[in-house]
């Protein structure tokens, strides 16, 4: 009926490719008037295997960075917590200033006021993943009836690696991976007029994630 050739059965139902995010909620109360947060785990592949898994009951997996410090044990509990298998690149933390988990500050509003909400993906562990890091031979050697990939932080090594490997229809995409990059540089140029937060790059990184070969 939906037209999609779906693999019946596989060790993995769902298997997403993402960054991992840890998010501090001070509830109603904005962050400027705020006393204490709590930590909840996400990112949107992350969200997506853990609530297949929780709900729904399905076998999913995450290829993501890990880093070793205690807010990466913190992540890594809360993906253990909802039953998602992970396979993690991992970095070690210098002490200082990362390589980090993605950090967003983000309250609920009230009434009429808005939730706000801001990011610090300064130095993303995710961010740094290359081709290789992964073991995709063996990720997809029990089957993967479904893939899903998309965080900014991992989207041109998400390319990279798709391309390096073998991962299906690289080559008929690389024409329109640059088409898009060319449009993309025009409306990085139209992007930087004074005020504007959009940062360099931007828009040649959301080209270059366009570039969805198919999965093995």
């Amino acid at each position: 009926m939906h037209g999609l050739a779906i693999r019946p059965k596989g060790a993995l139902d769902f298997l997403s490719l993402g960054a991992l995010v840890h998010r501090l909620d001070p509830g109603i109360v904005p962050f400027r008037k705020a006393t204490m947060c709590q930590i909840h785990v996400s990112g949107g592949e992350f969200n997506a295997a853990a609530n297949l898994s929780d709900c729904f009951g399905l076998t999913t997996g995450i290829a993501t960075a890990m880093v070793d410090y205690p807010i990466g044990d913190l992540v890594a509990d809360r993906v253990k917590a909802m039953g998602v298998t992970p396979f993690y690149k991992g970095f070690g933390h210098n002490g200082v200033n990362g390589p980090n988990i993605a950090v967003v500050y983000s309250d609920r509003g009230y009434g009429i006021r808005a939730p706000v909400a801001s990011y610090n993906r300064s130095n993303e562990a995710a961010g740094r993943l290359r081709p290789g890091d992964f073991d995709w031979a063996a990720i997809f050697g029990g089957g993967v009836r479904w893939t899903s990939r998309g965080s900014p932080g991992t989207r041109p090594a998400r390319c990279l690696a798709a391309r390096k490997g073998g991962a299906g229809s690289w080559p008929r995409r690389r024409a329109s991976c640059a088409r898009r990059s060319k449009s993309a540089s025009r409306s990085e140029r139209d992007l930087r007029r004074p005020g504007h937060s959009t940062p360099p790059g931007y828009c040649q990184a959301f080209a270059r994630s366009r570039c969805r070969g198919s999965w093995p």
